[in-house]
């Protein structure tokens, strides 16, 4: 998932921003499918991947890609994301945290502590994302969360130092 800089044409950020966005829809929903299922292999993360629908129907295949590496990274990575998680769901025990949201806080976890996307943004698509397959409590709760561990990740009390 390296980001090569290269220089913006007109327009270009949008549409980055745009496939990158579509990007993280997609290994939402394969993530999301994936939380029904009791299998723990990468490989059946990876025929779910191939098979997942929305994903058959993306032509872009950067998109694919980036989704590709979000949803991977995840799923190697769920133990510790729900470790933080559970730290700073006050009152909330995983258990009790509807697939969609624990979906989401997942994949904005790992990318506020995986990648170089800023805190601030990757809440930004946390929050759109709860918008777009979450309820009207969604928003709140996602944001709460993400920001007490934004908080953490700022004072490095998780390992990574970043800043909003």
């Amino acid at each position: 998932m390296s980001d090569d800089f290269k220089a913006p044409r007109k327009g270009a950020g949008n549409a980055r921003k745009s496939n990158r966005r579509r990007g993280r829809m997609l290994a939402f929903q394969v993530l999301f499918g994936q939380s029904f299922s009791s299998s723990a292999d990468v490989s059946a993360l990876e025929r779910d991947f191939a098979e997942n629908p929305a994903v058959l129907a993306t032509e872009n295949e950067t998109v694919c890609e980036f989704a590709h590496d979000l949803a991977l990274g995840v799923f190697c990575r769920t133990k510790q994301l729900d470790s933080v998680i559970a730290e700073h769901s006050k009152h909330w025990k995983l258990e009790r945290i509807a697939k969609v949201e624990l979906t989401i806080l997942r994949l904005a976890l790992f990318e506020m502590l995986h990648t170089e996307l800023p805190l601030k943004v990757a809440i930004n698509e946390a929050i759109e994302l709860s918008k777009e397959f979450g309820d009207g409590n969604s928003r709140n709760f996602i944001n709460g969360i993400l920001d007490a561990a934004a908080r953490a990740v700022e004072s490095g009390a998780l390992g990574e130092r970043k800043t909003f």
